[in-house]
């Protein structure tokens, strides 16, 4: 059967593609592997489906540090604030959170799943799960179909891939579009994890002294090898029986990966500040004052209200001071350490957990083989690119969705539209 447009893979970009090229007036078929469409967006947000993020858009792109700045054209087109109108205009009613994250106000990733894919079905689209692809097909310069594992072909003139990376591999992304790009000529830029907690041979790590504990509203830096500061995030954190994890130290990964990457080093510093709003000669004065307030009693026992209770006995350890340290008997240089401790606590890292485990894929196909403005291959006319297999990459908080969803929206109305013109 023949269709203007095929669209490969059923996740946010594959959905956003197949109803912005049905209503471009295209004739569309959707291709998934899986049983059901839509099982990464079911599980985003913490299955709450973080469908956007309202963030101006050069604060958007400020959290998409890989080639986000190639979203601007995209943007032009099609954008966060779109999207989220998009969604309010199926019915899905939206509640801005923190750091402008846009949730459905069921808190149910379910109804976003289900208003886009009746979205789909509603533009006329023809669906195929349990439907893999084998290979795209190519001739003379240009795409004329594809084929499936069972042999059948469908034909159309053009063809939007947009089957994710190679994380979260349980959801069906397992990095099938990069052969069928390599075929069109494209350049696969080296894949890495993002968005992927962080790993630790530390004894701390290993000896699971904080294993559970959960910081709240610190700080996680990260620091090359030679002692620069790469990156610095504020949030919530976790220390697990392997290292670290929680938002901050999902959003430091890239910057671990790459310093790893750029030197022969082993491990690379990390750095928590628990007191991100203070300084040290502040805390130190705090401290000093608490200390001889309470004379008889142990610096442990009046600290207790001011840190993890958890963490004490380490930060004394770091500091060399002895836990049974009373406030008449410590030091100004003792509070001194001690506040060091607890606003630069390092640990060395030495990875993340693998691509499968990650929740974002680094790299992918090259930026600069792709138009901008449509999405279109610049190697193979009629061959389109959305999603996570593209080298984009962003932070959690609804800004890899929206990557996805306006690059997917862009493609699906721009490969109508070059059908029509043929």
């Amino acid at each position: 059967m023949k269709y203007d447009v095929i669209v490969i893979g059923g996740g946010p970009a594959g959905l956003m593609a197949s109803v912005s090229a049905g209503m471009h007036h295209a004739k569309v078929l959707l291709l998934d592997k899986g049983d059901k469409l839509g099982r990464k967006l079911a599980i985003s947000g913490g299955g709450r489906c973080n469908v956007t993020n309202i963030k101006p858009i050069d604060e958007l792109i400020q959290h998409i540090p890989g080639n986000g700045r190639f979203l601007y054209s995209v943007f032009s087109v099609f954008n966060n604030r779109d999207l989220a109108q998009f969604f309010e205009n199926l019915g899905v009613q939206l509640k801005e959170e923190d750091n402008g994250r846009m949730f459905p106000v069921s808190d149910r990733a379910k109804s976003v799943v289900q208003a886009l894919i009746r979205k789909v079905k509603e533009v006329g689209t023809d669906i195929r799960v349990n439907t893999p692809v084998k290979r795209v097909l190519y001739k003379d310069g240009r795409v004329i179909g594809v084929e499936c594992h069972t042999g059948k072909k469908y034909y159309a003139p053009a063809v939007i891939i947009a089957v994710g990376g190679s994380s979260a591999t349980h959801t069906g992304s397992t990095g099938d579009g990069y052969p069928w790009a390599e075929e069109a000529g494209h350049t696969i830029t080296e894949l890495f994890p993002t968005e992927v907690p962080l790993t630790s041979s530390a004894p701390l790590i290993k000896e699971k002294v904080l294993q559970g504990l959960s910081l709240r509203d610190v700080t996680l830096s990260v620091f090359n090898p030679k002692g620069k500061k790469m990156i610095e995030h504020r949030g919530d954190m976790l220390f697990t029986h392997f290292g670290l994890s929680g938002p901050i130290a999902l959003r430091c990964s890239q910057f671990v990966v790459k310093a790893l990457k750029k030197t022969d080093a082993q491990t690379v510093p990390v750095a928590i500040d628990l007191f991100p709003d203070d300084k040290a000669g502040q805390l130190e004065e705090t401290w000093w004052k608490k200390g001889k307030a309470a004379p008889r009693k142990t610096l442990r026992n009046v600290l207790k209200s001011t840190l993890p209770e958890r963490m004490i006995p380490v930060l004394f350890e770091r500091a060399h001071m002895a836990e049974d340290l009373t406030g008449s008997h410590v030091s100004r240089e003792q509070i001194r350490q001690l506040v060091q401790q607890a606003k630069q606590f390092r640990i060395e890292v030495n990875g993340t957990l693998p691509l499968e485990k990650a929740f974002v894929t680094g790299g992918g196909v090259h930026m600069k083989e792709i138009h901008p403005q449509t999405m279109q291959s610049k190697r193979m006319h009629g061959l389109y690119f959305c999603g996570e297999i593209l080298d984009i990459h962003g932070y959690t908080g609804g800004y890899n969705i929206t990557a996805a969803s306006c690059t997917g929206y862009v493609a699906g109305k721009s490969a109508a539209e070059q059908t029509r013109s043929e």
